[in-house]
């Protein structure tokens, strides 16, 4: 019996290391899917295949697209396509780096790492802008029906966004309140919000059909620059897809005010199989 990727729906780690890979040309892809399914357990390391292997293999897997780049007034959504992208969960920084080189070694040549990035939980489960992440995440079952298909993979929304301290910081409390549409002292949604509030671009049950994700997001910090690894799991790609072209005002005309203090420098979509008998199961890209 196929089971989603136990990481997938467990609480968030303290810390995180974030994997993306390419695929070298006219590698041995199905080595390198081999080598993988020996180094990714689901609940520790969790793994997102990318369009890449899939299509060197000649297999397609349906809901698997291109992340799309977007644009809106005065604002963009990059598109930077990985064919492999690992979350590697743990407690310990060190033990995270090791497990990272010994993951890099085990699937070269097939596929080289690109980007590694470390995040980890801030202040309970905020950002670092102080504001609370995820708040209307759905929760048991309902996290379950939006993150999980059928057959028990998943699809995930990957993205790494940067904040402009400086202006988060220039802005008066309540100015700060307005861009989110809460307040940061205790999360409470704001009844008159403007429009353009994130909680009101993003509210998922106004999408018709409701664009339900499962947010798994952290902080990421290197040297002097920072921000949030968006991470959302979901039974397509759909939910993210909307949520986002209303972000960038494609609806309505009406950008998010978070792109005041932040933007994203990628975007990728990945498939993360589902597990059967303690392995990922690959079974989709060899029938």
């Amino acid at each position: 019996m196929s089971t989603p990727q136990a990481g997938i729906l467990q609480p968030l780690p303290p810390l995180a290391r974030y994997l993306s890979f390419s695929l070298a040309p006219d590698s041995d892809v199905s080595a390198g899917l081999a080598a993988l399914q020996a180094v990714v357990d689901g609940e520790r390391t969790v793994a997102g295949i990318g369009l890449a292997p899939v299509s060197a293999l000649g297999r397609k897997v349906a809901g698997l697209k291109p992340f799309p780049p977007l644009n809106g007034p005065g604002v963009e959504l990059p598109s930077t396509p990985f064919a492999l992208w690992l979350w590697l969960r743990g407690e310990d920084r060190g033990e995270l780096l090791h497990r990272a080189r010994h993951i890099e070694e085990a699937l070269a040549p097939v596929f080289h790492l690109e980007e590694s990035w470390d995040a980890f939980k801030h202040d309970g489960g905020r950002d670092l802008s102080g504001y609370e992440d995820g708040t209307e995440n759905p929760t048991e079952e309902a996290a379950v029906e939006a993150a999980i298909a059928t057959d028990g993979s998943s699809f995930v929304a990957v993205q790494r966004w940067i904040h402009d301290f400086r202006r988060l910081e220039a802005m008066q409390p309540e100015e700060r309140d307005d861009c989110i549409g809460r307040r940061r002292s205790d999360n409470e949604e704001l009844d008159d919000a403007p429009a353009s509030a994130h909680v009101k671009r993003t509210a998922q049950e106004s999408f018709t059909p409701e664009a339900f994700v499962l947010r798994r997001s952290l902080p990421w910090a290197e040297g002097r620059e920072a921000g949030l690894m968006f991470v959302a799991f979901g039974h397509t790609v759909d939910a993210f897809q909307a949520q986002m072209r209303r972000m960038v005002g494609l609806e309505d005309g009406i950008v998010d005010a978070l792109f005041r203090f932040t933007r994203p420098l990628s975007g990728s979509y990945f498939w993360c199989p589902p597990i059967t008998d303690g392995k990922l199961d690959l079974s989709r890209l060899h029938d």
